[in-house]
């Protein structure tokens, strides 16, 4: 019986929002809206310099992210991922049981729970320092493959394609599960880089997708076009549903056979990063309740508008 319609794999990040001005973030000498992986010694130190600013403290991730957004939507969702066994594990832990999320990880003593430090400047960008922590540690021990044959789709986070020594092991593994219980199987780019990094596993597991969320520049990564509508349409030569999103200038959408251009929502933005998150959580619950593209995307459009007018990707109330 499918009662989960989707089920995430992807790392678990507790997100610490700082507020900062120009000066302060000069001071740290950080190249503007940039996502760097940092030790654990390095964030540590990070967070001391930054413990005056009181840092907002919320469970994230980007599959997470659009979990959560799925969920407040009406949908029943699960999420496979890694936590530390420590204070912000359980922290992690309670937050998603308080969301009504299954939540599937096992707890582990290699490394602290994962963190990202999103600093967000007044230009509504937002500079991240991530330290993976136990979510490095995600590889196949921590799949569930009764959640997965109980799960309608298999959502993948790109970043978990840039780890070859246990994350490779564990999408390979993850989609094997999913076809063998026909769970479809979705998959989120997250970064050119992760595509350029590690082309030859990213193009394997997009070759057992049935979905694709890709933003305008992972859409040229992805297919070599020149823009972000010539990487839409190559795509959907090869995935049956598609998403290529370009901010301000909307997405472009393809479910099934129905194709449409989502127009964006004019909005004044204070952190832009959480938006392709939110869309693509609101979007699969939309058209997974039998919305048509349109108004699936037009929602979608809407709540990711209203996500980077405030600072975070989580909305109180959708």
């Amino acid at each position: 019986m499918k009662d989960i319609s989707l089920c995430g794999l992807g790392n678990a990040l507790v997100d610490l929002f700082v507020d900062i001005d120009e000066l302060r973030f000069s001071e740290l000498g950080f190249e503007r809206s940039t996502m760097r992986l940092v030790s654990a010694a390095e964030q540590e130190q990070l967070l001391e310099t930054l413990h005056a600013h009181n840092p907002r403290k919320v469970s994230g991730g980007s599959v997470a992210n659009s979990l959560i957004a799925f969920s407040q939507l009406g949908g029943k969702a699960a999420f496979l991922s890694s936590v530390g066994s420590d204070s912000l594990g359980e922290f992690y832990r309670k937050e998603f049981e308080t969301l009504g999320i299954e939540f599937l990880s096992k707890a582990t003593s290699a490394g602290p729970t994962g963190t990202c430090v999103a600093l967000i400047t007044p230009d509504a960008e937002r500079t991240m320092r991530t330290c993976l922590g136990a979510t490095a540690e995600l590889g196949t021990n921590h799949l569930d493959e009764g959640t997965i044959a109980r799960s309608e789709w298999l959502f993948v986070e790109g970043y978990v394609l840039s780890n070859p020594e246990l994350g490779h092991g564990a999408v390979r593994e993850a989609v094997r599960m999913a076809k063998a219980h026909n769970t479809k199987i979705a998959l989120t780019c997250s970064e050119a880089w992760v595509i350029n990094g590690f082309r030859d596993f990213f193009d394997e597991t997009l070759s057992a997708c049935s979905l694709v969320f890709a933003n305008e520049e992972e859409s040229k990564a992805l297919t070599g076009e020149a823009t972000a509508q010539a990487a839409f349409k190559k795509l959907t030569q090869s995935v049956p549903n598609v998403v290529v999103t370009m901010g301000p200038d909307g997405a472009w959408v393809k479910w099934g056979t129905a194709e449409a251009h989502i127009k964006s929502v004019p909005c004044t933005p204070r952190d832009l990063t959480g938006a392709g998150d939110m869309l693509a959580g609101a979007f699969l619950a939309g058209v997974l309740r039998g919305e048509s593209v349109e108004n699936a995307g037009n929602k979608a459009a809407a709540l990711a508008s209203r996500v980077i007018s405030q600072i975070g990707a989580r909305l109180e109330r959708v």
